[in-house]
């Protein structure tokens, strides 16, 4: 019986995850009496975004990875008295996917945009989903709050810095999502963001492509074997 809990777990994970909507009453400790019930049934709560809350009427959405089929957490979810209704939904990232995120000054991210948006859009007719981000921005701590941000969104892949000028605190922020894994992008600019990118692309249109390209399963693209290369 000692191992039950190691056993639910490596079940659990052989599954993707479950979208949940919850529509609850808006008011406080409703999280904690959600995420109470998803833990007996030992759910792994992978994501969870509150869409609305107090004064309006809460929604929730979870993304849920269970052991067994959802339908036993969402009937006990629904027997909560601040509960108003439950749906099952796709995942976001069945729907949107990878994301690549554009920020820079706007009309670098206006070119990286059109290649990765064309590019995208070839992958995701043969059963991809990459959906693409801007952010056109100005000013080196501004540009440094945004890059470090990107870590923080769910389903980011890649970043592309779209630019004429970087460096400094930019440069530092870059170097720390690079850490979590993000693959970073940059174009061929003044300042030091290009040595502490990824990759390093002279044209914008190119540079959405590869960032694409980069991150899609139906491209053979492999950004390690081109790091510190201008193109």
């Amino acid at each position: 019986m000692s191992i039950l809990p190691e056993v639910l777990f490596h079940k659990a994970m052989d599954k993707e995850p479950v979208g949940i909507v919850v529509h609850a009453v808006g008011k406080t400790g409703v999280l904690h009496q959600l995420t109470g019930v998803i833990a007996q049934h030992d759910g792994d709560i992978t994501s969870v975004e509150i869409l609305d809350n107090w004064p309006n009427p809460a929604r929730t959405y979870f993304e849920v990875v269970l052991p067994d089929d959802p339908e036993g957490l969402v009937a006990d979810l629904r027997r909560l008295t601040i509960v108003r209704q439950v749906e099952i939904v796709k995942t976001l990232d069945k729907i949107y996917g990878k994301r690549i995120i554009i920020v820079g000054g706007g009309a670098q991210v206006g070119q990286v945009a059109i290649g990765a948006v064309s590019e995208a859009d070839r992958h995701n007719i043969r059963g991809e989903h990459i959906s693409v981000d801007t952010i056109p921005l100005v000013g080196e701590q501004k540009l440094a709050d945004a890059v470090r941000a990107v870590a923080r969104l769910p389903r980011a892949k890649a970043l592309v810095m779209a630019g004429a000028l970087m460096g400094g605190e930019i440069e530092a922020a870059v170097r720390e999502v690079r850490q979590t894994g993000l693959l970073v992008i940059s174009l061929n600019m003044a300042g030091s963001v290009p040595e502490a990118a990824d990759l390093v692309v002279t044209d914008p249109v190119q540079a959405g492509v590869m960032a694409v390209m980069a991150v899609a399963e139906t491209a053979k693209f492999a950004v390690e074997r081109l790091k510190r290369r201008v193109f």
